[in-house]
């Protein structure tokens, strides 16, 4: 009888925990993000801007599994970084304004924006 009590608690429990610390990326300040401090650096790249629909979500989830920027000379998370934030905040406001938020959750945020904006995302978009 304890057992059969024990084991529903135990399921429910490990359910929230796993729940709880979930993250729910936000796909608007990603591109706040990518519109602000990606883009900005393409347009002054020799590469141009880089628009999210010109990639599928399939195009865009490789290159970010891949963690290769710069035909692979550095890595996507190495712009996406506290690090890389400080260092560009003082002429560039979304970097400013996101200098605290966690590598992975502000990462995640991009992700959502590009695979929403992908050639065949939800809301295919331009950088303009």
């Amino acid at each position: 009888m304890k057992h059969s009590i024990t084991l529903p608690i135990l399921t429910a429990a490990a359910l929230f925990v796993s729940t709880a610390h979930a993250y729910d990326a936000d796909w608007k300040r990603g591109r706040v993000y990518y519109r602000s401090v990606c883009t900005s650096c393409h347009v002054a790249s020799p590469i141009g801007q880089i628009n999210p629909s010109g990639r599928t979500k399939a195009e865009w989830t490789a290159y970010l599994n891949a963690d290769k920027h710069a035909k692979g000379k550095d890595g996507v998370k190495q712009y996406v970084s506290k690090a890389y934030r400080a260092s560009i905040k003082s002429g560039n406001k979304a970097a400013e304004k996101f200098a605290d938020v966690p590598d992975q959750e502000l990462f995640d945020d991009i992700k959502s924006f590009l695979l929403r904006s992908a050639k065949d995302g939800e809301s295919p978009a331009s950088c303009s």
